[in-house]
């Protein structure tokens, strides 16, 4: 019978358990679920012991890669909990334009790692969290319009399975499983030790806008957004954000801003793919007016993390949409008006829908992509703005295409997050290398 390496495991009740559940839980919010055990792997071989030990006992399986999972959907009752965060190994080939990486390696650290050596992949828009559930449930990131969903530059996985063998998946090898890896997110059924990922040239310039609008004009600035939402280069992203000044910053009432990443072959190019956003037509109201300027990667991860201080207590909701500026607007108009305080906010964001990507499971999309950031310290307002996320998404629901795996709110909401099909087949494919169900599926759907 396998055993488990004691140093590094810890029992419900024993020391070092508690420190270790609340340690996989970036939310200030730490769900009451308790696993029986809690397994640190330091390497492959402690993830196939781990699984052989669980198969052994009859515990069923999380996972965690250390991220920002909102709903902390790792985290069940019962059953062990494998915590592969330290499998951080990192080793590129600038010659072959590929990468062997961990699940938890931390993506902005391999993407300025990358930017010093003139290399690029589409990593996630936050720093610290790591690459195993960001590239699993798809992954949009940085020129991901361009690019693609970061999950499409996945070459290939080497996974351990229910009964505790190591695969390696790609187009002619377990070509199902690898299908299956790319898009499922926390309903995948294995445990990826590693990743071999495709990069890609850095592009020469990383440029941006800034526009900043009063909240009275938010009927205007949206509407406008939406229209254009289809024109837009797709080097550019839309980003329409609507926050609470910060204390410091001012009287405590929503603002509208447009910060655009741009990523070009040069600073006319960027400034030229950026002009359309300076288009709007009550850019006159406009209380900053920035067209272009250029920027760094690192400035914007310092600039995106301001929304996302660590210790707050977190709940989101999102959803895809094709709805016209019409239709949209009242539920808009609701979210800005019960916005909760900074740090909390609304992204209106603009996405490239596929028409093809059936070569992975990847989760549904659509023209635009609405996401709800509540944010706040004090566990005495849970009640007062827990359900902000939810209940607005809830209420545009009618208007949705599904929602995204990246900001799911599963264990409240139900949301459609893989076309019917694919959700088909994957269950297939899950019933072949997990027959008895041993890995925990998302939430409320296990």
């Amino acid at each position: 019978m396998t055993a488990l390496c004691a140093q590094r495991t810890f029992f419900r009740g024993a020391d070092g358990y508690e420190a270790a559940r609340r340690g996989t839980v970036w939310n200030g919010i730490l769900p009451q679920r308790f696993p029986d055990a809690i397994v640190q792997a330091c390497d492959a071989d402690d993830v196939v012991a781990t699984i052989r030990y669980a198969r052994a006992h009859g515990h069923r399986v999380g996972i965690r890669s250390g991220g920002h999972s909102w709903t902390a959907s790792h985290l069940r009752d019962g059953g062990v909990l494998l915590d592969v965060s330290r499998l951080d190994h990192c080793d590129v080939d600038v010659d072959r334009m590929t990468a062997r990486v961990g699940p938890g390696k931390v993506a902005s650290d391999f993407a300025n790692e990358l930017d010093a050596q003139g290399l690029f992949f589409p990593s996630g828009h936050c720093e610290g969290i790591r690459l195993g559930g960001y590239l699993l449930q798809g992954g949009y990131g940085w020129n991901s319009k361009v690019l693609g969903p970061a999950c499409e530059s996945v070459l290939g996985l080497e996974v351990v399975t229910a009964d505790g063998e190591t695969l390696y998946c790609d187009p002619q090898q377990h070509a199902d499983l690898y299908w299956a890896a790319r898009g499922s997110g926390p309903g995948f059924f294995g445990v990826v030790t590693s990743f071999t990922l495709r990069l890609h040239r850095r592009p020469p310039v990383l440029g941006t806008c800034l526009y900043m609008y009063p909240v009275e004009v938010a009927d205007e600035v949206f509407g406008w957004g939406r229209s254009i939402s289809g024109e837009i280069d797709d080097r550019v992203e839309l980003q329409i954000l609507t926050s609470r000044n910060a204390p410091e910053a001012g009287p405590d009432v929503p603002t509208i801003a447009i910060a655009s990443p741009v990523f070009a072959d040069s600073e006319e190019d960027a400034a030229k793919a950026l002009s359309i956003l300076g288009s709007c037509p009550v850019i006159d109201r406009a209380t900053v007016n920035v067209p272009y300027l250029p920027t760094t990667l690192a400035n914007w991860y310092a600039a995106v993390m301001m929304k996302y201080p660590a210790g707050h207590r977190y709940s989101v909701d999102n959803m895809f949409t094709s709805a016209s500026a019409d239709e949209l607007l009242p539920g808009i108009r609701t979210i800005i008006e019960t916005l909760p305080p900074h740090p909390s906010h609304f992204v209106f964001a603009g996405w490239k829908p596929s028409a093809d990507r059936s070569d992975m499971v990847y989760g549904v999309e659509d023209d635009v992509y609405l996401g709800l950031y509540t944010a706040w310290l004090d566990p005495a307002d849970d009640a007062r703005y827990g359900d902000w996320a939810r209940s607005n998404m809830a209420a545009m629901s009618h208007l949705a295409t599904g929602i995204s795996l990246a900001d799911e709110n599963l264990a409240h909401r139900a949301g459609r997050f893989i076309a019917e099909p694919n959700l088909a087949r994957l269950q297939q494919v899950r019933a072949a290398y997990d027959p008895d169900g041993m890995f925990h599926s998302w939430q409320a759907h296990d």
